[in-house]
This record gives C-alpha cells, structure tokens and sequence, in this order.
C-alpha cells in the first residue's frame, strides 16, 4: 500500500471526547444568529441537508448562499484543548506506518491543523485535504475522493481509508481502496477489510498488512 488517508473527527481521536459537540451547537448558532433560521426549524433543517447533501454547509449554500468560509471559521471557532490532549502510543504507531499519511476531511484545513496539534501528531502526515478539495463537496460523495487521489497521485488499489463513517467507507470501497472503520460494532466486520477501536489499533493493522504483503 502507497498511502493511507485517515478522517479526522471521531477517528484520529474517540467520539468519547465530544469535541464535535461543539462543533455542533456553532452550526446551530450559525443557522440562527446568522442565517436568520426559527431556533425550532434547525435541527430538522439540519436532518434535511445531511440527507440531500451530504452536510449542512451545502444545504446553506443552496438554499441560503451562504458564505462557505465564514461557515466553516465559525462552525470551528472552538477550544479543541479543552477536549484533546496529545497522544503518545498513536504518534509512535503513525510513525511505524511504511507509506504516505493524508488526513481527508469535511472539516476545515484550520481545524484539522489545531487538532492534530494537540494530539502532537502534525508531523505524522504529508498533507490536509479538508472539504474546498472538492468545492465544498463532502464524502461520501465521489467527487472528493476523486479529488484527493488525484491530488496525491495515488492509485485507489493503492490506497487505505480509515474512517469512522460507514457511508464514507462504502464510497471507498467502490472506488477500490482497503478500508478500516474505527469505533465500529464486530459485527460489521464482514463489509470492510477491518474493524479497529482506535486510530492507534487502525495503524497496528496497516502494519500487519504491510508485513504480510
């Protein structure tokens, strides 16, 4: 495997930090103070655009013109310190990893950079691809992933996805690359190539791979 390209949020660290709580009560924040949404439409407008859209800036974007930069600096203007501190054991599993390291997200460049600061692994990775790789488009849509291997020069067969967003892992999957889902039930095993509790358990697999092959 040439490169492995890991989500951010609630896969480079556990959901058990709830550091996208926060990240949520911005967005609804934004869709009232700023978009002039009724507090009482938010949360089923929301529900609408992840349905349609893959994500809520989208849905802003189409229906309201909303300005994605200013959405993506205020839905992330948060202390991701106040939730993450660094990570030893996942730094030195990164680093153990034979091939290049992505981080491919929906969220912002900015947002990724601070959280990676405070897990202490930014060196570990080559390059952010965060959601203006594609125009704003979000995974599990094509067109990003599409974007990222071409920008990377990576080949799908090539590459690994670790995610912890089922949807997200399909699109992979039918693209051609290996995917693992982290935080996900056993159960699931059967519709990817792993299941691992933790990044740092993701990483341990990609080793094993890259030993067996």
């Amino acid at each position: 495997m040439d490169a492995v390209f890991f989500d951010l949020d609630n896969t480079l660290y556990s959901a058990e930090h709830n550091l996208f709580n926060l990240i949520d009560v911005r967005i609804n924040r934004y869709m009232h103070e700023v978009v002039g949404i009724a507090p009482e439409r938010v949360d089923g407008l929301r529900r609408h655009y992840w349905a349609v859209y893959g994500v809520t800036l989208q849905g802003l974007i189409q229906e309201y013109g909303a300005d994605a930069e200013h959405y993506l600096d205020y839905v992330h203007d948060i202390d991701v310190s106040s939730r993450l501190s660094a990570d030893p054991c996942l730094e030195q599993e990164l680093g153990r990893i034979c091939a290049r390291k992505f981080v491919f997200t929906n969220g912002s460049r900015d947002h990724a950079q601070r959280v990676l600061g405070c897990l202490g692994i930014e060196r570990c990775f080559e390059a952010i691809y965060d959601i203006r790789v594609s125009n704003y488009i979000p995974k599990p849509q094509e067109l990003p992933y599409l974007a990222v291997l071409k920008a990377s020069g990576v080949a799908p067969q090539c590459s690994i996805m670790v995610e912890d967003s089922v949807p997200n892992l399909h699109t992979a999957a039918r693209l051609g690359m290996k995917t693992i889902l982290v935080g996900g039930d056993s159960d699931e095993t059967a519709h990817f190539d792993a299941v691992a509790r933790t990044a740092s358990e993701a990483a341990r697999v990609v080793q094993q791979w890259q030993g067996d092959a």
